[in-house]
């Protein structure tokens, strides 16, 4: 079963370019080890809410520990709202 993956945060508008940088960086990574595209949006009425979607996620074991890893190795935490963190929900096929 293929899972879907939502990730969503909030960056503060001086951090966005930095933010937006590191999420593409942790995205190509994530693709070229795992196989797996992600997306990047934003909230349309708040756009300090970002949202990563990853689908089509087979082996869910592989794919958290690589993204964990790559978050972490690009200080994705350093441009969130201070007191906040990126949380995640997964979602299967009904």
């Amino acid at each position: 079963m293929k899972l879907s993956y939502y990730v969503y945060y909030k960056v503060p508008g001086e951090n966005a370019e930095r933010a937006r940088a590191a999420v593409a960086e942790i995205q190509r990574e994530l693709r070229s080890s795992t196989g797996i595209s992600g997306r990047l949006l934003q909230r349309r009425d708040d756009v300090a809410t970002w949202m990563e979607i990853y689908e089509d996620v087979a082996d869910p074991v592989q794919f958290e520990a690589a993204i964990s890893v790559l978050v972490k190795r690009h200080g994705l935490a350093q441009f969130l709202l201070p007191g906040t963190t990126r949380r995640q929900e997964v979602f299967q096929p009904r």
